[in-house]
């Protein structure tokens, strides 16, 4: 079995606080084409240790035209790091209990019939775990500490980022 290297969780959180309110110019920017949410997820992820997974169904990206879907697409990060056991991030989806900061919430907006916005965790505030105390950081309406229960959602599904294999 292949080994499951550590997610550095600190890394990736330095990474969302000072890119949430900007842009890497290394990257380019979704936001006018769908949307820069999973764009910066994935790069928080990346910023944290996970290598690319250059695949044909993996995880990367080299420029504008040259990426996978999973780096810039909701639903697809989620069928990846969910379902990856090669190269790349690992995950699952756990609760309200054991989210930790670093990992994704993806949640779906009350008029929507599918999950839309990837968010990154860069705090959890003391006492008993709720939405309130899940604090955000994302693209896409920039924000940095904001509270996961601010938005209008009807789901909300947390991704704990397991670690990578390389």
């Amino acid at each position: 079995m292949d080994a499951l290297y550590s997610y550095n969780k600190n890394k990736a959180v330095h990474y969302a606080k000072k890119w949430a309110l900007s842009r890497n110019p290394n990257y380019a920017d979704f936001e006018k084409m769908g949307g820069d949410c999973t764009n910066f997820a994935s790069q928080v992820v990346h910023a944290g240790g996970c290598p690319m997974n250059y695949g044909k169904y993996g995880w990367h990206y080299k420029n504008l035209n040259t990426r996978s879907a999973a780096w810039t697409s909701v639903q697809y990060l989620y069928e990846f790091v969910i379902n990856n056991n090669s190269m790349g991030p690992i995950a699952h989806e756990t609760d309200l209990y054991h989210i930790e900061i670093g990992d994704l919430v993806q949640i779906q907006f009350q008029n929507s019939n599918h999950y839309g916005h990837t968010l990154i965790i860069v705090d959890i505030l003391p006492g008993h775990r709720t939405l309130d105390h899940i604090l955000i950081a994302s693209h896409s309406i920039d924000r940095l500490y904001y509270p996961v229960s601010n938005y209008n959602l009807k789901e909300v599904r947390l991704i704990h980022i397991n670690g990578f294999k390389k």
